[in-house]
């Protein structure tokens, strides 16, 4: 359309000819004379009738079907140029107007273009073609309109070649705010842009996803579904189908589209909300066939029928469901109610529009208040006003105040009043009086600029020629019968929310959220959407959350993870959880028997140390080495059970060193005590020369037990100092946070042990040597059931100990540690135990002296025996013998020292009985 036009005018400046009508002057709706004159462009009727078959000539048709909505507006901007020519703002200087019909066909609203850009003052409508049109000064200096954007958009591009101001009250399409292909277009409302926007946000807010969108298929539809588009991605609505309308109603595929669309609607039974973007003559084919087919969803109005009382007022409107919303911004209009209160004395010479209405409310004035509209409305006027000669005429000012869409009619006296201050701003050095005292493009320089108070609100035009005015949030409700536009909020484009007015319109807005439309069920909170095979991302299933995700809001994305070191979460969950703290703590009933083991254990010592200090002077406790010694190792003993507290409760810094390092220490300390009874007990009881005078070398107390627990002593010092062993959080658990201690370096650990196990090794050799001891005075016997119990206890302990994890790891070692303390313990102390209290005549020197001269004679016996089954050896055999004899004689009875049992000396002749018994006394004195 907008290119027939530029080639319309074109072959009309080619020519250099002026392009005028028949009747010029027939062709402008409504009139008025001024100092500056303002074009106006409305869609007064809603259709050009044409020709059935394509016109041939070109020539102008005729429209039909009043619209007494955008009447209105006409009769708005007339009553603003009026007001302001009846104040002083413009002081002197009169405003006129020239308003045309554009029957919302963009060749009708191009003709009327060309004849603003026609030379002032010519007496034909002359355009001159220049290159530059800075000096010229056309018939208007600006124009208000038009009614919608596809009009506008081709009107702006005549327009834009003069630069001459266009504001417009209706045309919202987004592509208008740019302001390279639309440099001289402004309006008083805002884009699209914040319409879709606050649509989707609309629809975001009452939980919606899934939704239908009608609009027609010209520029503005187009344009507007690709910006709510993109819009609804932002806010994760989904578009489950799209229907475009012809936007002409006079095309043939009109209704076969209208009943797509309804088939559409009603087939899609999940989807409860619908936008639509249409012309309300759309609106009004749509909704009569919905109602007739029992459609009840929820209808989103975009500004263009928002308020539009001929839709609200179609009967069973209320079938439909529920109808939202969003209007311009009104304002203070009650100066234009008395304006139509006073309409009908109005001279009717120079406006058209207001003498068709006068004539069609004759026609109709006997019907009802819906067919009433319809008569108005109806596109075959030509048969009503033939009919309409001899009618009384009866004015209906009720009628027109019912019919008002306050927001057009604010945004029309906006856009009147901003032309006036501009007006006004270029008057100020200027005699106005004179149409050449300024261009328009200087007008539109000053508008660019110009600030006006709206409610005592100050508004402007932004960068890209738009008032960015609120929007009011419309619903339709049925009062006392009657469906009645209501507005429910006010919505802020700039800040993007909604404004209650009180809480019973927060309420019905609320209201809302009950009706679903959505693809799928809403995803709660501990759940996440898991998208299916539609190409939607609305149509999706719910899943759980895993273990240790959550999710806190309906209809996530995805489930947050918690941090897994301190946090976790079960399965389905909606926040994480802090792990518990865990330590083997005083309270727990395995520390308490374990303690209790230790506690016992202590209770056995000091029992231990009572009977030992009691008995002091007996052979059994001076066997035992002494007091002393059994003292150390008792004192070794309790360090050990001792240590086991310190594997209890909150590790800390000073208990992680001290518990190792305690029983190390203590631990050495006992074997060495014990190894040294050992030797002591092998030299006694040895009959091996050889062996005998290594082990006087070798047994020294003393420096013994200094000496391995001095090893000991480093080993633990050098853990301590270079690897220390320290507190340690272990996150390995889904649901607790062990508190444990470190060993710092698992190779010392190691070493300690190892040592220790080394000791009790040596100890273990040389005890079993010295075994087969007397009944009645075997201590080495059970030395090395107390070094098996700890081998066997350590061993056990190290694949268990590798394995266990858990505030119980502590617990495994504590029982290692009772065991083999007990092991060695009572297999040192307690047979000892028992000959004091339960044998006490055998714990007398002579018991003692009569069980070692047994042993002696069995042993020296044995040595007889095996000696004479020798005798049958070589010579040289018994010359070593007899050398050897002689080298053991003694001066007291000069017989052989004969060697225990297994041994390869030979006798020089039979032991005689106190040869025995002076044996039994070196033994026992050596005990």
């Amino acid at each position: 359309m907008a290119l027939v036009g530029f080639l319309i005018l074109c072959l009309v400046i080619s020519t250099d000819i002026a392009y005028s009508y028949q009747s010029s002057d027939d062709f402008v709706g409504a009139s008025s004379p001024g100092d500056i004159v303002i074009g106006g462009l409305f869609a007064v009727h809603s259709e050009m009738l044409h020709p059935e078959e394509h016109p041939i000539k070109p020539v102008i048709q005729n429209c039909a079907g009043f619209e007494i909505q955008v009447f209105l507006q006409t009769l708005a901007m007339i009553h603003a140029i009026e007001m302001i020519n009846n104040s002083t703002l413009l002081s002197g200087v009169t405003l006129g107007y020239e308003i045309y019909d554009t029957c919302a066909e963009v060749t009708k609203a191009m003709a009327s273009a060309l004849r603003f850009l026609s030379k002032f003052n010519s007496s034909e409508d002359i355009v001159e073609f220049k290159c530059n049109y800075s000096d010229y000064i056309p018939r208007v200096k600006a124009v208000i309109g038009a009614s919608y954007s596809e009009v506008s958009m081709a009107v702006s591009r005549l327009l834009a070649l003069q630069l001459i101001p266009q504001i417009s009250s209706a045309s919202s399409a987004e592509i208008l705010s740019d302001k390279i292909r639309f440099p001289s277009f402004l309006r008083t409302i805002p884009s699209d842009f914040y319409q879709t926007r606050a649509m989707a946000h609309l629809i975001c807010e009452c939980g919606w996803n899934w939704i239908g969108v009608i609009a027609t298929d010209d520029d503005n539809g187009r344009f507007a579904l690709e910006s709510f588009g993109v819009q609804a991605m932002v806010n994760n609505v989904c578009i489950a189908f799209k229907e475009m309308l012809p936007a002409y109603l006079s095309d043939n595929t009109f209704n076969t589209k209208v009943d797509q669309a309804i088939e559409k609607i009603v087939k899609e039974t999940r989807v409860n909300v619908i936008v639509v973007f249409m012309r309300q003559f759309h609106v009004l084919k749509l909704f009569n066939k919905a109602i007739e087919r029992n459609v009840n969803k929820i209808w989103i109005a975009s500004d263009n029928w928002s308020a539009a009382v001929k839709i609200s007022t179609i009967p069973n409107i209320k079938q439909l469901g529920t109808v939202v919303g969003f209007g311009f911004k009104s304002g203070n209009i009650s100066t234009f109610h008395d304006f139509l209160r006073t309409l009908h004395e109005k001279p009717t010479e120079n406006n058209k529009f207001l003498h068709e209405y006068i004539t069609l409310l004759s026609v109709c004035s006997h019907l009802e208040y819906h067919d009433f509209q319809m008569c108005i409305s109806n596109r075959f006027q030509e048969q009503l006003l033939q009919n309409a000669e001899n009618k009384h005429q009866i004015w209906r000012d009720d009628f027109l105040i019912a019919n008002i869409e306050s927001g057009f009619i604010h945004s029309t006296t906006l856009a009147v009043h901003a032309i006036a201050h501009a007006i006004k701003g270029q008057c100020k050095d200027r005699n106005c009086k004179d149409p050449s005292a300024f261009t328009p493009w200087e007008l539109l320089e000053e508008l660019k600029k110009v600030t006006i108070f709206d409610d005592d609100k100050e508004i402007k035009f932004d960068s890209k020629g738009d008032m960015n005015t609120n929007y009011d949030v419309l619903l339709w409700k049925e009062i006392d019968g009657r469906m009645e536009i209501t507005t429910m909020a006010e919505y802020d484009p700039e800040k993007g929310y909604f404004i209650f007015e009180d809480e019973e319109k927060e309420k019905e807005f609320l209201d809302l959220k009950k009706i679903p439309s959505t693809c799928s069920q809403h995803c709660r909170p501990g759940q996440m959407k898991k998208v299916t095979g539609s190409p939607h991302t609305c149509c999706y299933e719910c899943v759980y959350c895993p273990e240790n995700h959550y999710s806190n809001q309906t209809d996530m994305e995805y489930c947050f993870q918690c941090n897994n070191k301190t946090y976790w979460a079960p399965v389905n969950s909606t926040t994480c959880y802090r792990k518990t703290i865990h330590f083997l703590n005083w309270s727990n009933w395995f520390a308490i028997f374990l303690l209790l083991l230790s506690a016992f254990g202590i209770a056995l010592i000091l029992a231990i140390s009572v009977i030992f200090t009691k008995n002091l002077n007996t052979p059994v406790v001076k066997a035992s080495g002494g007091l002393t010694v059994c003292y150390i190792i008792l004192l070794s003993h309790f360090l050990i059970f001792l240590s086991t507290a310190f594997f209890i409760d909150e590790p800390t810094e000073f208990k992680c060193k001290t518990r190792q390092a305690l029983f190390g220490l203590s631990f050495a300390l006992c074997i060495s005590c014990i190894l040294t009874k050992s030797l002591k007990i092998l030299l006694a009881f040895s009959f091996d020369p050889k062996l005998q005078n290594f082990l006087k070398c070798v047994y020294k107390p003393i420096p013994i037990v200094v000496t391995c627990t001095g090893i000991q002593v480093i080993i633990c010092a050098f853990w301590l100092i270079f690897r220390t062993p320290f507190v340690k959080q272990n996150f390995s658990f889904p649901r607790a946070i062990i508190l444990e201690c470190n060993e710092g370096s698992i190779v010392a650990f190691g070493v300690m042990l190892g040592y220790i196990a080394a000791l009790a090794f040596i100890c273990f050799i040389f005890a079993f040597k010295g075994r087969k001891l007397p009944e009645n005075y075997n201590e080495a016997k059970f030395i090395t059931f107390g070094m098996l119990i700890y081998f066997i206890a350590w061993i056990v302990f190290i694949p268990v100990y590798a394995t266990t994890f858990g505030k119980y790891l502590p617990a495994v070692e504590i029982i290692v540690v009772l065991i083999s303390n007990y092991g060695i313990l009572c297999c040192t102390f307690l047979p000892k135990c028992y000959i004091i209290i339960y044998k006490q005549e055998t714990n007398t020197k002579s018991a003692f002296l009569k069980m070692i001269y047994t042993y002696s004679s069995k042993t020296a016996g044995n040595v007889a025996v095996s000696q004479i089954s020798l005798d049958s050896k070589s010579s040289s055999s018994r010359t070593a013998v007899s050398d050897s004899c002689k080298s053991e004689k003694t001066p007291a009875n000069g017989n052989c020292h004969f060697q225990a049992p297994g041994q390869r000396l030979i006798k020089g002749k039979v032991l005689p009985k106190n040869t025995a018994r002076t044996l039994s006394r070196k033994r026992l004195s050596s005990i």
